[in-house]
């Protein structure tokens, strides 16, 4: 067992010296990225105060909404959102994601919120999944984000192994436990590296799991197999939308009320609707229905509606969605953490600010040991030419 101990930790050694500087990087954005939903939608609504004018209790209808932006906005929209909170703006969504807040009771718009926030998150996210490479180099920058994550996970496992003690006293779990004062900096790198690892551990393996998953099709597939099913087919890339102007303008809006009413009835307790608008009017329209925070897959569910009639074509809660396919979509957003809400998205945060930690302790210890190898060496040559000068 010491040997199988000490080959687990050289390669625990060497797998963190090889992907340290990517798994920082990916573990710093992944704190600044834990909570991009509430910290951009703050941005985005900080200034814009939503109040019902007097004498009109009600909401503008989707249908007056959409063609009031469209007055103002004449590029035709993809998506409408609209918030049970009675003080959010409606959210209108057009090409290349860029956003339109409306006052729902007068169809004021508002502007385009955050961009500067937006921006920076967008530039956070690049850095995450393609170490901000662009075009063609972002396939070689996954591929290394992509074996980090694998390397990572083995780094995780691997260090609960060796974190836990040897000896099963108190002084040693102890040790491994909390943090200590008055050390040196290597025993407190030691320490550190410890302590850290073994609190972090359960957060950490399930944050590095799902980025596997995300990262490789085999894994996401695996899921699936664990679960007794046969994984889904790949997606096909959608054809881009015909353009509205080359079918003799824009889509109409009549007939979207009667479907939405639908789509409010459709879920109680309902925090958030967002309509997909269609490409022609005999299209179908989708409805996703969320009672949670947006990234909670067990509170969200989609409704498609025939466009003529607002008969049910499609209805999938998440509790419709077979074994493997809850796992799989839980998995993407436990990598946020947003599964659980804001008490998730902070263990998260934690777990990937614990994981920063782990690398700079983890490689400041390596480089110690490096030096001190070097050390050795060094003093291992004069000491092996001294009995020939005493000769």
């Amino acid at each position: 067992m010491k040997q199988f101990r000490k080959l687990i930790f050289w390669c625990h050694l060497t797998a963190g010296t090889i992907a340290g500087i990517v798994i920082f990087i990916m573990s710093v954005t992944g704190v600044l990225l834990a909570f991009e939903k509430q910290i951009t939608r703050w941005a985005d609504m900080r200034s814009y105060t939503v109040t019902a004018p007097a004498g009109q209790p009600a909401r503008l209808s989707v249908e007056s909404l959409l063609q009031k932006a469209r007055e103002t906005q004449p590029q035709t929209p993809g998506s409408i959102t609209m918030y049970k909170d009675a003080s959010l703006p409606a959210m209108i969504t057009y090409a290349g994601g860029r956003n339109l807040f409306v006052n729902p009771y007068t169809g004021e718009t508002f502007g385009e919120g955050a961009k500067g926030v937006r921006s920076f998150f967008r530039t956070v996210t690049d850095l995450h999944r393609w170490l901000g490479a662009q075009g063609d180099n972002r396939a070689v920058a996954r591929a290394v984000t992509g074996a980090s994550n694998l390397l990572f996970l083995f780094i995780v496992a691997s260090g609960f192994y060796l974190w836990w003690p040897s000896k099963r006293n108190r002084t040693q779990f102890r040790n491994v436990l909390w943090f200590r004062r008055g050390l040196g900096s290597r025993a407190r790198d030691f320490n550190w590296h410890n302590v850290i690892g073994f609190w972090s551990v359960a957060p950490l393996f399930i944050v590095v799991l799902s980025a596997v998953v995300i990262s490789y099709t085999w894994a996401s597939n695996l899921v699936y197999r664990i679960a007794g099913e046969a994984p889904p087919a790949p997606a096909q890339r959608a054809a881009a939308p015909a353009n509205p102007a080359q079918q003799g303008g824009a889509p109409t809006l009549e007939g979207l009320d009667p479907l939405w009413a639908r789509a409010e009835q459709q879920v109680e307790g309902w925090r958030s609707i967002s309509m997909q608008l269609p490409n022609s009017q005999d299209a179908p329209v989708t409805f996703t229905i969320d009672r949670g925070t947006g990234g909670q897959p067990q509170k969200r569910a989609q409704l498609v509606l025939k466009r003529t009639t607002a008969e049910v074509v499609r209805w999938e809660p998440f509790s419709s969605y077979s074994t493997g396919r809850r796992l799989r979509s839980w998995l993407r957003f436990a990598h946020t953490g947003e599964v659980g809400g804001i008490i998730g998205q902070t263990i998260a945060a934690l777990a990937s600010l614990g994981g920063a930690f782990l690398v700079f302790t983890g490689l400041s210890l390596a480089w110690r040991r490096f030096r001190s190898w070097r050390a050795r060496r060094g003093a291992d040559i004069p000491a092996q030419a001294l009995p020939e000068q005493a000769d």
